[in-house]
């Protein structure tokens, strides 16, 4: 469902100020549903992250599990696609102001928009994918959706490792902090464990939200570590990772995607991915919200809760060796069994 674009001019009180400043926003990429004759079972709203609908990663992932749950659980969603990352507050606040059941941001930086309207609008029910708990810690009406993501980058580690013919390897992150840290950490620690000799090379695009959306400087960073040997490369960077693709391609090396299926982004390149299940959490968020479940707090989901995993079945993974899958299925294993413990920092 599309929202209509108010001429009104922008503000910033209340309501209105979410109607107005609507106008900024670049509708989501998507087909009108059809006419709708009875009444929904809930209304959501989905604002997508920097690198908006189409990426290939996080927040098609997202996007995936609200459309599941309007063919399943017959509720209407809306989409908004901020053309600037100052519109991420607003847009939470029009869909808020317009009486939505369940709101939902994409991306750990929307925790602190999500958490100043929460507070505002205390009625509603907020859900935040990669969510990262503030100094006054989570209000009692949002979801945290969170990922071991250390644990499924630990996995696509010992796949880079094994497979890794110059025993040098590298990985592209989008945004310096925590959140990103948490995949180059899992990556390092999955490849010394499948391979001790190996070295990681890592860089990061920027210290901003840009940094997810920079495609150029992905292929930069990527071509830079080729050069520094690396013969199989990871990157957690969004839409930049288009750029490293493109670089693996050109040297012809191996690519790790993430957060999803990315293997049609460069077949042939992409010898895996490392699977953030944002779809089945936001899917199960909303089933919440409709069936009158829903409660606030930190949900987690790690190699345990099967919310994070690696593409190793069906034609996609028919490049990973039958033995280094075995290999890895061990460390699998080995974490959910806590015989290994992965680091995320």
């Amino acid at each position: 469902m599309k929202l209509p674009l108010p001429r009104t001019p922008r503000t910033w009180a209340g309501a209105l100020a979410a109607l107005a400043v609507l106008a900024t926003f670049v509708p989501a990429r998507s087909n009108e549903p059809p006419k709708r004759s009875t009444k929904p079972r809930a209304r959501v709203g989905l604002v997508f992250d920097v690198g908006g609908r189409g990426d290939k990663s996080f927040n098609d992932a997202a996007y995936l599990g609200v459309a599941r749950a309007e063919k399943e659980l017959d509720v209407e969603a809306s989409y908004l696609e901020p053309a600037s990352t100052e519109d991420r507050e607003a847009a939470l606040r029009l869909f808020a102001a317009r009486g939505f059941d369940l709101v939902i941001g994409v991306g750990f930086i929307f925790s602190s928009d999500i958490d100043a309207v929460a507070r505002a609008y205390p009625r509603t029910r907020f859900a935040g994918v990669d969510y990262a708990p503030g100094p006054n810690g989570i209000p009692d009406n949002v979801a945290a959706l969170a990922f071991r993501e250390e644990e499924g980058s630990f996995l696509v580690g010992a796949v880079a490792g094994l497979v890794s013919k110059s025993h040098h390897v590298g990985f592209v992150g989008g945004m310096t902090g925590p959140l990103i840290r948490k995949f180059e950490v899992g990556f390092s620690e999955g490849v010394k464990a499948a391979c001790a000799s190996c070295v990681v090379h890592a860089s990061y695009a920027g210290p901003t939200p840009d940094a997810f959306r920079d495609p150029a400087k992905g292929k930069a960073l990527a071509n830079a570590q080729i050069a520094a040997g690396s013969d199989v490369i990871y990157h957690a960077s969004g839409a930049t990772g288009h750029g490293v693709f493109e670089a693996a391609a050109d040297a012809h090396v191996l690519a790790i995607g993430v957060d999803a299926d990315q293997y049609a982004e460069m077949p042939g390149t992409v010898v895996t991915s490392m699977i953030k299940r944002g779809d089945v959490a936001v899917f199960d968020i909303v089933k919440a919200t409709v069936d009158g479940t829903f409660h606030g707090g930190m949900n987690v989901f790690g190699l345990k809760e099967a919310g994070v995993d690696y593409v190793h079945d069906g034609p996609h993974a028919s490049a990973i060796p039958d033995d280094v899958k075995a290999k890895v299925e061990t460390l699998r294993s080995d974490v959910i069994e806590k015989r290994i413990s992965v680091s995320n920092h």
